[in-house]
């Protein structure tokens, strides 16, 4: 899952930001309402969190924009203003959550949890094709009573394949999905993982194949 971290506490970001990369997903930090904005241009993200007091105005003021370039997209909003009105606020303003600074690691997980599995969100909770099942939320792999062991990008670029399952993903769109707007990406990176994720899935039987669309990019589908 690729997440939009908008907050200006630099070191409150950037421990929130590690612990989230360890937990398997990327994220995007941004510092303002009117880097938010640009942000939400891209249209990549998969949930939003959200601080209210930005140097620049309201983050609530942001909830709307968000609706109409991401559509269904989970907002979370993680702010120390946290008065019953200013929950209710969040919530009537279109929030999803609303998380009262400072809280639990945990506590924020089981959450982002929560809004995965809410209707709003358009993925389903587990995705099956041939023996492999994967379950969005946790991102994680299963074939049979077998969990693979995938790296943390590999883990992505099987998310972006399998959300457009029995279609081809363009290349960029994949490297849009598995790195951040921040992340240096070598030529022959995406190859590799792609590579690793192969061998994994073919080693426990998975009956899936991930093909190259030569100049295009790759699709994954049952295998014949």
């Amino acid at each position: 899952m690729r997440i939009l971290l908008v907050e200006d506490e630099a070191e409150f970001a950037k421990a929130l930001r590690g612990a989230l990369n360890r937990n398997r997903f990327v994220v995007d930090w941004v510092d303002s309402v009117s880097l938010a904005r640009e942000a939400s241009k891209s249209g990549v993200h998969e949930l939003v969190l959200l601080d209210r007091t930005l140097p620049d105005g309201d983050g609530l003021n942001l909830i709307s924009q968000f609706r109409v370039d991401t559509p269904g997209v989970p907002i979370i909003v993680l702010s120390a203003r946290g008065e019953l009105s200013d929950r209710v606020a969040g919530l009537d303003d279109g929030a999803d959550d609303y998380l009262v600074k400072p809280f639990d690691l945990q506590e924020m997980l089981a959450r982002i949890r929560a809004v995965q599995r809410r209707p709003s969100v358009l993925a389903p909770d587990e995705i099956n094709i041939g023996d492999l099942v994967f379950d969005m939320a946790f991102g994680e792999a299963r074939v049979r009573e077998t969990r693979l062991k995938l790296q943390r990008r590999e883990v992505r670029v099987l998310t972006a394949l399998l959300r457009r399952r029995e279609r081809v993903v363009l290349r960029e769109s994949l490297e849009e999905a598995v790195y951040g707007f921040d992340d240096a990406i070598e030529s022959n990176t995406l190859d590799s993982h792609i590579s690793r994720l192969r061998r994994k899935l073919s080693d426990v039987g998975a009956g899936v194949e991930i093909r190259n669309v030569r100049g295009v990019g790759y699709l994954l589908r049952a295998a014949e």
